[in-house]
């Protein structure tokens, strides 16, 4: 329960520096998905299940605090938790380039989730003008904050491991 928590505080107080102080740095609306970040490092470190329950968890804030299609965000989240799970077990997890290089492949694979579900919805946008005003730039902050991320969710890991 304690674990739970702290997980949870975490993805509340993420949401809340996502929401309220990284817009100060935004560029036209565009800014790191933080949540995201988490579910990524929390996958390769815990694994394929509790990646997938991260990204339940992350998503289900997401979908609530934001009021978009509810689901969505819960779906690509609770996916990208399993694909890096999935992936934990053939990487080094101390390795530096691992947060950076996750969250690139995250955050492409979280637009083309996000993309298909609304195209599929039968709304139309232009997929190279989205690619530019709006790929670019998350993946430009995701690579950014990356790294921080995944040393907070590491320390946090450490912390609440389970001792044996």
């Amino acid at each position: 329960m304690r674990n739970f928590l702290i997980w949870g505080g975490l993805l509340c107080g993420a949401y809340v520096v996502q929401s309220a102080f990284l817009p100060l740095i935004f560029y036209h609306g565009i800014g790191p998905d933080l949540l995201l970040l988490i579910v990524v490092s929390f996958g390769f470190l815990r694994g394929s299940r509790m990646g997938i329950f991260m990204g339940f968890l992350a998503g289900l804030l997401q979908d609530l605090a934001t009021g978009t299609f509810f689901g969505m965000d819960i779906f690509s989240r609770m996916l990208i938790g399993a694909c890096c799970g999935i992936f934990s077990i053939r990487v080094f997890k101390e390795q530096f380039f691992l947060p950076i290089f996750s969250s690139l492949a995250a955050t492409v694979m979280n637009y083309l989730i996000l993309a298909v579900v609304v195209l599929l919805l039968g709304y139309r946008f232009n997929p190279i003008l989205h690619l530019q005003m709006f790929l670019l730039p998350m993946l430009c902050y995701n690579v950014l904050f990356a790294w921080p991320v995944h040393l907070i969710v590491h320390w946090i890991c450490d912390k609440t491991a389970e001792k044996k």
